[in-house]
């Protein structure tokens, strides 16, 4: 879908301030007032933007549905609070924002759909505030109870080693300097179209050269490339980079979660090439009732064949129906 054509026209935009007068960019499509048909909130990952469920949108607003799309703080359009690495976005920063964000729209309890980043954020929510969410359709990351044995950047660096992506990120200004010399453009164009199920290693001798010929995937148009580009060239990668930064304190704050099971009915979708899906053990946990033991009211996992992690843009007609035919049972 093109940027700025027809499609785009039906998504309304607007600003919504939320948490510490923190503004959030906001698009919507479908009914635009509160009480009226159910609203579906979908929450983006990493490196993406709302423009992530572009397609996901459309398909709820033509089925009925409110879909309401927020570029989290730190991304896009989105305030980018500042301050030491990461402590203005812990899980309880970014759970607060979404709770002002629904008194903003005036809904009490709303479907959460989300993805990478997104799926950890929604995980939070339901485990913080599951009075808020009526049903939860998490792609690509399972829910990670917590370890109270070990922080998880330690558990990620012992797994993993020191050039595994999210340690490399941990150190302010490193990545981001590798970030510029290889260009915005670059950047994206090895993330999205990223599909070895495994991890992503960026090694401190720099992470290729920006004049390597990465082909985008054929669910990224360059209109879509230059899109995302547009908006993280204007606010740099820092702000989605200090969700990972804020993971050991998240860690800290949520001790008095650990043990709880998420109280929301779930429905998980995963592509079996997602390199989340090879994480070792997750397999394990999510088939032979790990998963289960701490989202009792689990519904459903779909593993979908040859697909890789940014499923939403991937498969959008497939997932579009998977988050439609699971909210209906609720309606």
């Amino acid at each position: 879908m093109a940027a700025g054509g027809d499609d785009q026209e039906a998504i309304r935009h607007r600003t919504v301030e939320v948490s510490g007068g923190v503004r959030l960019h906001v698009a919507e499509a479908g009914p635009a007032a509160a009480g009226g048909a159910p609203t579906v909130l979908l929450l983006h990952g990493f490196p993406e933007l709302w423009y992530a469920w572009r397609h996901q949108m459309r398909a709820l607003a033509a089925a009925g549905y409110r879909a309401v799309a927020p570029d989290l703080r730190g991304y896009g359009d989105s305030d980018a609070p500042e301050g030491a690495a990461g402590e203005q976005y812990t899980a309880l920063h970014v759970v607060g924002d979404l709770v002002a964000l629904l008194d903003a729209l005036g809904e009490a309890r709303v479907f959460v759909a989300a993805h990478d980043w997104g799926a950890i954020i929604a995980w939070s929510l339901c485990l913080l505030r599951p009075d808020r969410v009526r049903a939860l359709v998490a792609l690509s990351v399972a829910y990670a109870p917590r370890n109270a044995a070990r922080k998880p950047v330690e558990r990620l660096r012992a797994l993993f080693g020191d050039d595994y992506y999210i340690c490399r990120i941990q150190e302010p200004g490193a990545i981001e300097a590798e970030f510029a010399r290889l260009g915005t453009e670059q950047v994206l164009r090895k993330l999205l179209s990223y599909r070895t199920p495994g991890p992503i290693f960026i090694p401190k001798s720099g992470w290729g050269s920006p004049d390597d010929q990465v082909q985008l995937p054929s669910w990224v148009t360059e209109e879509d490339l230059k899109y995302y580009a547009s908006k993280f060239d204007k606010t740099g990668f820092t702000g989605g980079l200090n969700y990972y930064r804020a993971m050991n304190k998240s860690w800290e704050l949520t001790s008095p979660w650990t043990g709880a099971e998420i109280k929301v009915p779930v429905k998980f979708i995963i592509g079996d090439l997602d390199m989340t899906y090879h994480t070792p053990g997750i397999q394990d946990f999510i088939h032979k009732g790990g998963f289960k033991k701490f989202v009792p009211l689990l519904d459903d996992v779909v593993v979908m064949k040859d697909v890789g992690h940014f499923i939403n843009e991937e498969k959008p007609n497939e997932v579009s129906e998977h988050i439609i035919s699971f909210i209906k049972k609720f309606n």
